[in-house]
This record gives C-alpha cells, sequence and structure tokens, in this order.
C-alpha cells in the first residue's frame, strides 16, 4: 500500500466492502474472548467461579467499552493524515494512541483497588463469587495497557485502509486467549487465575503482532521524530477528539444500563426475554458496525484530501449499504426471530414474552441504521464534539418518550429504545451539512454527483 499518497480518494462499493467486511469479522471475534474463559470455567462444574468470571468480565467489558473511543479516534485521524499525504504525521497518530493507551493502562493498574472495591460493592454477588472474581480482575488488570494498545492498533489500521490486518490481530488474540485458557484452566487447572492470566497473554500477543504489522506496513523508516509526535496543536486535537468520544460512549452505555435495568424491575423473565432480543440485535449491529468503519476510513481520508466529492459519494455509499442491509436484516427477524427465540431459551414464560416484544426489537435495525452510518462519517471526520452533543438530544428524546410510554410496560421502554436510536441518527443528520461547509470551504459542487467506475 502506498501510505501518504493523498490526491483524489477512490470511492467505490468494491473498496468500501473490502473494508467493512473484515472489520465485521474483526468485531465478531471480541465475545470470543468472554465465551472462551466462561466455557472453560463452566467445564469445571463450580457456580461461584462461573459467577466470578461473568462478574470480572463484565467489569472489564465496561471499562474498555469505554476506553474503546481511542479505536474511533485514532481512525478518524489516521485516515486525514492518509488524505493529506502526511507520511509523518500518519506514524505519529499511532505512537500519541499509544502513549495515550499505556497511560490510561498503567493508571487503572495503578487505581484498581479502589475500582475493584467500589465496582463489586455495586454488583453486590455473594462472597465467595465476590472473593473468586478479585482474584480475577487483580490478574487480567495488567492487560490494560495491551487491551487499550490493541484499539488504536485497529483503529490505526482502518484508518490506513488495512482492516484486513486488523482482523488478523483479532483472530490471533482469540486463538492465543483460547489456547492458553485451554492449558491454564483445563490442563494445569489454575482455575479463574488462568482464565484471566491467558487473557493477558492474548491482549499482549497481539500487541506485540500489531507493533510488528505497523512497522512494516510503514516500511524501513518507521521513526517517528519526537516533535511531531510532541506537537501541541496535534496533542490538543488527539486529546480533544478522544475525550469527546469517550463522553458520547459513556452516555450510550448510560442508556442501555437503564435499559437493563427497567427490564429487570418488570421481572425476571422480561429481563432474560431482552436480553434474548438484545442479543439478536447485536448480530446486526456487528455488520452495521462494519459499514461504519468503512466510513471512517473513506470519509476521513476524504477530507484529509480536501475531496468534497469523494466525501459526498462515501456518504451514500455509507446510508446506501447501511439500509441495503438493515431492511433485510429487519424482514429476517420478523420471520425467523421465533424460532431463533425457540433456540436461544427453553424457558416457555421466556419464550412467549420474546415473541410479544419481538416486532419492536426487529424495528432496530431499520431505525438505527442511520445512528451506526453518521457515527462511522462523523468519527472520520474528527467531528468528535458534534457527535458527543448530538448524543445529548437524543438521550433527552429516550427518557421523555420512556417517562410517557410507562404505562405500556417493557413495550414502553423498547418504544424509547428506538426513538432514541431513531434520533440519534436524525440529529446527526440535521447537523451534518454545517460541519461539511466548514470542512470544505467554498462553493458546493452543483448537481448530483455521476458515478464513479466500480460502483
Amino acid at each position: 500500500m502506498n501510505i501518504g499518497a493523498g490526491g483524489r480518494v477512490e470511492v467505490t462499493s468494491r473498496r468500501f466492502l473490502a473494508i467493512a467486511l473484515p472489520a465485521t469479522l474483526a468485531q465478531m471475534t471480541t465475545p470470543l474472548l468472554g465465551l472462551v474463559a466462561t466455557g472453560a470455567i463452566g467445564r469445571l462444574g463450580d457456580a461461584v467461579l462461573l459467577g466470578a468470571v461473568a462478574v470480572g468480565a463484565l467489569l472489564f467489558d465496561f471499562t474498555f467499552w469505554i476506553f474503546g473511543s481511542l479505536r474511533m479516534g485514532t481512525a478518524g485521524l489516521t485516515a486525514q493524515a492518509l488524505g493529506r499525504g502526511e507520511v509523518v504525521e500518519l506514524r505519529a497518530v499511532l505512537v500519541r494512541a499509544l502513549i495515550i493507551a499505556a497511560a490510561i493502562g498503567l493508571v487503572l493498574i495503578a487505581l484498581q483497588f479502589p475500582i475493584g472495591h467500589a465496582a463489586f460493592s455495586l454488583m453486590g454477588a455473594s462472597e465467595g463469587v465476590h472473593a473468586a472474581a478479585a482474584l480475577y480482575f487483580s490478574i487480567r488488570i495488567f492487560s490494560a495497557p495491551f487491551a487499550i494498545a490493541n484499539f488504536a492498533l485497529l483503529g490505526w489500521f482502518v484508518g490506513v485502509a488495512r482492516t484486513d490486518i486488523g482482523l488478523g490481530l483479532q483472530f490471533l488474540i482469540a486463538a492465543v486467549n483460547a489456547l492458553a485458557t485451554a492449558a491454564l484452566v483445563l490442563h494445569w487447572d489454575f482455575g479463574v487465575a488462568g482464565a484471566a492470566l491467558a487473557n493477558v497473554l492474548a491482549e499482549t500477543a497481539g500487541t506485540l503482532a500489531g507493533l510488528v504489522a505497523a512497522a512494516r506496513l510503514v516500511g524501513r523508516d518507521w521513526r517517528v521524530p519526537w516533535r511531531a509526535v510532541l506537537d501541541r496543536a496535534r496533542l490538543v486535537e488527539t486529546v480533544a477528539v478522544n475525550s469527546d468520544i469517550m463522553v458520547r460512549t459513556g452516555l450510550l452505555m448510560a442508556v442501555l444500563m437503564f435499559f437493563t435495568t427497567q427490564g429487570a424491575r418488570t421481572g425476571d423473565v422480561t429481563l432474560a426475554a431482552n436480553a434474548v432480543l438484545y442479543n439478536m440485535v447485536m448480530v446486526s449491529a456487528f455488520f452495521l458496525d462494519g459499514f461504519a468503519t468503512a466510513a471512517e476510513q473513506v470519509c476521513g481520508q476524504s477530507i484529509g484530501a480536501r475531496d468534497r466529492p469523494g466525501f459526498r459519494r462515501a456518504v451514500r455509499l455509507t446510508l446506501a449499504w447501511g439500509f441495503g442491509f438493515a431492511a433485510p436484516a429487519t424482514l429476517a427477524m420478523l420471520l425467523g426471530g421465533g424460532a431463533l427465540i425457540d433456540l436461544l431459551t427453553a424457558n416457555g414464560q421466556v419464550r412467549l414474552v420474546g415473541r410479544e416484544f419481538l416486532p419492536l426489537a426487529a424495528l432496530t435495525p431499520l431505525i438505527g441504521v442511520a445512528a451506526f452510518a453518521y457515527d462511522g462519517i462523523y468519527a472520520g471526520s474528527a467531528w468528535a464534539r458534534d457527535m458527543r452533543n448530538m448524543m445529548l438530544p437524543a438521550v433527552v428524546l429516550f427518557f421523555a418518550v420512556w417517562w410517557f410510554a410507562q404505562p405500556l410496560g417493557n413495550g414502553g421502554l423498547w418504544f424509547a429504545y428506538l426513538a432514541f436510536m431513531g434520533g440519534r441518527g436524525l440529529f446527526l443528520a440535521w447537523r451534518m451539512p454545517a460541519l461539511e461547509r466548514r470542512s470544505f470551504p467554498g462553493p458546493a459542487p452543483a448537481g448530483p454527483l455521476s458515478p464513479q467506475p466500480g460502483s
């Protein structure tokens, strides 16, 4: 790949899918880390140990998801440097992101005792689960610098349109985790400590392999002048972009946590049914997020290259492919969701409640596709502050709809979630024309853009 080529950006469906499909597969490997540990510990037959791994894994999922904003921020800044043809800045973006990842990871390690104490106290687990989860946490916390560095590396590979390398790294992490878990838990009987250590080894292997891949990709001259890395304006931009995306992610998680807790208050059956339905929704989300990842790269590179026609075509392709997948996904859930519910749960009551609210859950991909699409467009364009700001009215809309729809019970909760997802897309779409004018000063091209070859 010719890094730093700059100039006119190629925006075709073929290139778009070449980025989106590996990104989708890479994201689908992520749940394997928790599933492998759960499966191995489950074979030991101790419910306390299984509960400990579940609690510990949930805590890390929450923490790492917040700092996963580093992936989106790095992808956008990298793609823009690529579009501008700035070879040194392209490398400097990665170094800055890795420094931030190391700093965050070390802070989490230093604060592990207050973080762990607060988290386990809020979860209210039994004494046995608490003790085993604390052991799991005290070991896996040392994976933090590497896990967050892997977000930075994945974002950088997305930014240079090499999601295939990102996919390879995710498979490597999953494979190392599976082999190490089997050896440490099932063969040497290290229990939850083995499951945690396996994760540390997997994340470390991913970081080392990612650094090697990045060095080979940039060629022989992989060194970066410190004056470029520590450039004040670039540092401020990097911190601001990632901070804004982190706040946006925190708001998103607050809505998801409220959705879960309100379902729990309705009863165990409703909670279980919502969990089954949401897991079905997440399958479509992997694909929609893959298209958003492609938007991060193509839109970011177009911004950097000052290629307004390319940017507009990237926006159209993002929305077209997103809706092109979301509509069949909604139809598939409506037609086959009942059979999938039966497959995922044997509880008769859960099956009935799941079928009752399946039509609302099935609308999520179709109504939420614009939110995923514009998230990718905004992240690639480094419009992080506006991405954060547009999340605020969507959150307000969620709680407003939930408040008025409370008489509908769990149905009202799903209506609120659909309003939230739809609102996110509408608010981002409303704000985008002004941001486009700011990023591309001067008159806009007149008339529709002609199709490019290969689309």
